[in-house]
């Protein structure tokens, strides 16, 4: 199999050879293509699509014809095998040097096809000469090959045989179905490599490389009586088949004496649950309906897992709810209940026109209704009741006229509650107490498995135990909550909610984070090693405060009138509005795993936005704790998601997703950078940061000691040192640099280092191995550089992931650990002259990093001189570490930009409309 991998172009290159271009095809993936190719500063000289169906222009048609492209719609090319004439001409007439073929449906003469100078290149969704024909995608899953691809290639009279040009592949997950491929990678990736093909011909360098016959392969298009499901193979056969077929035309099999079509299947790992069994023709046992879905076992006693099924009526269900899914008792209508019936129904006569009359037994898709017009039919019914929430999938869970009307009177009348929360907890006695902890995704208001079933271990730092195993979210899971996150912003009850009763919702999570503050404080100490007291006070308890202090700003956010030069004889009024961004990612640390969410996700909800959360992947369990409060708060179903896994899959979906509006990123400073680009390349999100520091403290010898010595320690030790404003190096004047070491070297061997949920531990342990093996080796490099280390410098001999209090002197300005932040109880003093203020200003500045900065000095003139000439985000004077929710906070420089907390961080999730009326 011949692969030809070539490296995309920067789309800032500048292409000195353009061509002369005829786009042959149809689809979003036509309109794309064309409009890169445009962008690129090719000329294209037609557009030949797809004639109109239902009076609505294939999307290729709408952008072409919108630019003054001259589009030609033919019903086809061919008569009876030769080429239309007329067609013909009309082709040739355009001039193309090139004809690009992204994707067309429609069968192309060969005089056409050889026409132009450079001829026809063609997409095909897969790496040829593997899955020639149509269907390729769905083969590519039957056949469950390990990866998946697409080839751009010369057109000849061959069917998919002609010079390959260039192809890319990709790997196929377990769980990947059509669509997750073509989203994630066909789509994006087959766009890109369209322009670069195109460019490759103009400037000269395209190759022409013979396909070879070795591994290939044709399919032709499955039709629904070959797609039934051979149930005595191996479970990832059956789901390769069931996956490949999803939606059309949809694998089936005899379940429980009927054919059922499946849809949305998966590999089951780790235990099967409990169910009730059912007969499935074919399989070496019964198969279960569970609270998850229909689960199936292959011949080798492996289990998979359907989500939802569909009756040969076309009604769909959850697999979950085959045995419920008789028709209910059917309802009694008022008199305005069946006004509004009739209302529907001439709805429904408008949609199905071919049907003489709508009767009770009216079945919607057996009437002709397609896909579009299910969208037409919940739009209308949207409009026509403000109220209602209803969904496209509820057309196809009631599919006749009559079983549409009780549900939809149901939905009105509030007797078709949603479910209640069922939340599979891990549970564990600790600290006097049993906490009840959720470890799954928290996706439009349930908590579920990832989709492909992974899962990984969070740890207890103290002694380094597995607490439990916590879902591993997917780019598919990503992609769920942020379409549950957009439906519940644009058409759910959030959006339209009055901006008083939004924040009637917080204050009463806010209260209900108030009552289970000791079982957050706990889940916390032991997923992230906070001492129990720190994390009831700081971690637990600003996160309240958070939420109330949001809670109170909803009903406050208002624009402003702008007087302007009226128009006369006319006049202007001029106003501004604050409207919510949309969908915001928020990613957080580990370090304040439940307050750093808090201080993000409360300005953003408040503002009327929706948000898909990443946890850190160490620390998950607080947030997944918090999800399970919104819901008793009320806060309505895709609002808030939760989705735990790594940054590298689950944080570099959020940035490149373009539904997402905003990212609120707080981390490293790398991967801020990263994080950056991606929200620009793919959407121009807007992005706040909060990033790395190396905050100065500056001692005089004015000071007052015993609080520089107590605050001082402070600063480098609160949180073990695991906090961004941490003082990362102090200056110290000379004269009292001795005494001041001294001092804080006898009240570390005060501290008490140990279990954190002992209410008399000072010192916990760090937050993951990771971690505390990196401090290791930072003050292992200090003392090669040759600083001065006075105390500590190793891992403490006992279980789990304790380190010593550090102190380090003698520290010089080129040495690594008075540049790089060590994020861990390390104190890096420098001394410096006395009485030289503008020295030491100069070295404190002497950083990329401007978060947080302090200083301690009885002269209020040298304090205030000193803090408006530090460059950072927060200046602390004879006191550190006191942050507030009022009180803005953010960095400078590459510390970041953008605020959390106080009325700035409203302005973060909020965008500003400018509104000019003539009267």
């Amino acid at each position: 199999k011949l692969t030809i991998m070539c490296s995309f172009l920067s789309r800032s290159a500048y292409y000195q050879n353009k061509l002369k271009l005829a786009l042959i095809g149809q689809s979003l993936f036509g309109q794309e293509v064309y409009t890169n190719l445009r962008k690129q500063g090719h000329k294209v000289v037609g557009v030949f699509t797809v004639p109109d169906k239902d009076g609505k222009a294939d999307p290729l048609a709408v952008v072409a014809e919108k630019d003054g492209t001259p589009v030609f719609k033919f019903p086809r090319w061919r008569v009876k095998g030769k080429p239309i004439p007329e067609v013909v001409e009309a082709y040739k007439a355009v001039g193309a040097e090139l004809n690009v073929m992204p994707f067309c449906s429609q069968f192309i003469p060969m005089n056409v096809i050889d026409f132009p100078k450079h001829g026809s290149i063609i997409y095909h969704p897969s790496i040829l000469p593997r899955h020639r024909g149509a269907s390729a995608i769905n083969w590519t899953l039957i056949e469950g090959d390990k990866k998946a691809g697409f080839s751009i290639f010369w057109a000849d009279d061959g069917l998919d045989t002609g010079p390959i040009l260039l192809q890319k592949e990709c790997p196929v997950e377990p769980n990947d179905t059509v669509d997750t491929l073509y989203n994630r990678f066909l789509f994006p990736e087959g766009i890109k490599a369209m322009v670069e093909a195109v460019q490759l011909i103009a400037d000269g360098k395209a190759p022409k490389i013979p396909q070879s016959e070795d591994g290939a392969s044709y399919e032709g298009i499955q039709k629904k009586s070959n797609a039934k499901v051979n149930m005595a193979q191996p479970t990832e056969v059956i789901h390769n088949w069931i996956r490949g077929h999803d939606k059309v035309p949809g694998a089936w099999a005899v379940i429980d004496g009927k054919p059922v079509t499946l849809y949305s299947s998966s590999m089951l790992s780790g235990s099967v649950p409990t169910g009730q069994p059912i007969e499935v023709e074919g399989a070496s046992q019964p198969g279960l309906i569970a609270k998850s879905g229909l689960i199936l076992f292959g011949s080798d006693g492996k289990a998979l897992q359907v989500k939802n099924l569909q009756f040969e009526d076309g009604k769909m269900i959850p697999a979950s709810k085959y045995f419920s899914s008789e028709e209910t008792a059917s309802l009694d209508l008022t008199d305005d209940e069946k006004k509004m019936a009739e209302e529907i129904r001439v709805i429904w006569k408008g949609i199905l026109s071919n049907v003489p009359a709508i009767d009770d037994t009216t079945d919607f898709f057996k009437s002709g209704a397609a896909s579009m017009d299910v969208v037409r039919l919940v739009e209308e019914l949207k409009q026509k009741c403000g109220g209602v929430q209803l969904q496209n999938e509820d057309v196809y869970m009631a599919t006749t006229f009559q079983s549409f009307i009780q549900m939809f009177v149901r939905r009105l009348r509030g007797e078709d509650q949603e479910e209640e929360l069922v939340i599979d907890y891990v549970t564990k006695d600790v600290n006097n107490m049993t906490v009840k902890m959720p470890y799954q995704c928290f996706i439009n208001g349930k908590f579920e498995d990832a989709e492909d079933g992974k899962t990984y271990n969070t740890v207890n730092p103290t002694d380094g135990s597995v607490i439990c195993k916590v879902s591993y979210a997917s780019v598919a899971d990503v992609d769920r909550a942020v379409s549950a996150a957009k439906e519940a912003f644009d058409n759910g009850p959030w959006g339209k909610m009055n901006p008083r009763d939004r924040g009637r919702l917080l204050y009463r999570l806010a209260d209900l984070m108030e009552e289970h503050q000791e079982e957050l404080a706990t889940i916390e100490t032991i997923d992230s090693g906070a001492v129990y007291t720190l994390a009831l006070k700081t971690h637990v308890g600003m996160s309240i405060q958070t939420f109330r202090y949001f809670a109170g700003w909803c009903d406050k956010i208002q624009g402003s009138t702008i007087p302007i030069n009226q128009a006369r004889p006319n006049r202007n009024l001029t106003f501004t509005k604050k409207e919510p961004l949309g969908v915001c990612a928020i990613v957080i640390p580990w370090n304040y795993p439940l307050m750093m969410l808090a201080w993000k996700s409360a300005a953003c909800l408040a503002a009327g936005n929706t948000l898909v959360l990443k946890p850190a992947q160490v620390t998950p369990l607080t947030a997944l704790k918090f999800a399970e409060l919104t819901v008793k708060a009320g806060i309505p179903k895709g609002v808030i998601n939760i989705v735990p896994g790594s940054g590298g899959l689950v944080g570099q979906r959020m940035s490149d997703h373009p539904d997402i509006r905003k990212l609120g990123f707080t981390g490293s400073t790398p991967i801020g950078k990263q994080i950056m680009k991606s929200c620009a390349v793919s959407n121009l999100k807007k992005v706040s940061l909060e990033l790395g520091g190396k905050s100065p403290l500056i001692i005089f010898s004015d000071c007052d000691m015993d609080k520089a010595v107590r605050m001082g320690m402070s600063s480098v030790y609160f949180n073990k040192g695991e906090n961004c404003i941490a003082a990362g190096r102090l200056f110290v004047e000379e004269s009292i640099h001795d005494e001041y070491i001294r001092r804080v070297v006898e009240e570390i061997k005060k501290m008490k280092i140990g279990d954190p949920l002992d209410r008399s531990t000072d010192h916990g342990p760090q937050n993951h191995k990771a971690h505390l093996d990196k401090l290791v080796e930072y003050c292992e490099i200090g003392v090669k550089e040759g600083a001065m280390l006075v105390y500590g410098g190793r891992q403490v001999d006992r279980p789990g992931f304790f380190m010593e209090p550090t102190v380090f002197t003698d520290v010089e300005d080129h040495m690594f650990i008075a540049k790089e932040e060590s994020f861990g109880p390390v104190m890096v003093v420098s001394k410096f002259k006395d009485g030289d203020v503008d020295g030491v200003l100069s070295r404190a500045n002497n950083t990329e990093f401007g978060l947080a900065s302090g200083v301690f000095t009885r002269d209020i003139n040298k304090a205030m001189y000193v803090s408006e000439r530090l460059e950072a985000g927060t200046v602390f004077v004879n006191t550190y570490n006191k942050t507030d929710v009022a009180a803005p906070f953010g960095g400078f420089k590459q510390s970041g930009f953008g605020k959390d907390l106080g009325e700035e961080a409203l302005h973060e999730y909020l965008r500003t409309k400018a509104v000019t009326v003539e009267y």
